[in-house]
């Protein structure tokens, strides 16, 4: 399973101050739970994050914003990929983190 270890600490930090956010594994990857829902997961040198469909094709086409298409799998319409160089700039994000986190929990 291929995933940046660097990316992680970061993301780790990021995320698990969130509460009720609980780690856990997709695929042998590290993922992220909200309400026992997956809500994001480390893939090779990004994060896969679920968002509502909307706010995916808005940020779509952004720097370093990706459709989400994790084993050569075709567009995910709620999942975007955020590959950022440098794991410190992951802090930008956290607003994208957040709002997943809120979108995700609130799905029955």
């Amino acid at each position: 399973m291929k995933f940046n270890e660097e990316h992680k600490e970061v993301i780790d930090t990021i995320l698990l101050s969130i509460p009720g956010v609980s780690p856990g594994k997709m695929f042998g990857y590290p993922a992220y739970y909200i309400k026992g829902k997956m809500f994001a997961c480390l893939y090779e040198n990004g994060i896969g994050i679920k968002v509502p469909e909307k706010m995916a094709l808005d940020l779509v086409g952004k720097e370093g914003i990706t459709d989400f298409q994790p084993l050569g799998r075709k567009r995910m319409r709620e999942w975007i990929q955020i590959t950022r160089e440098r794991s410190p700039d992951y802090v930008k994000d956290e607003w994208i983190f957040q709002r997943s986190v809120g979108y995700v929990s609130s799905l029955n």
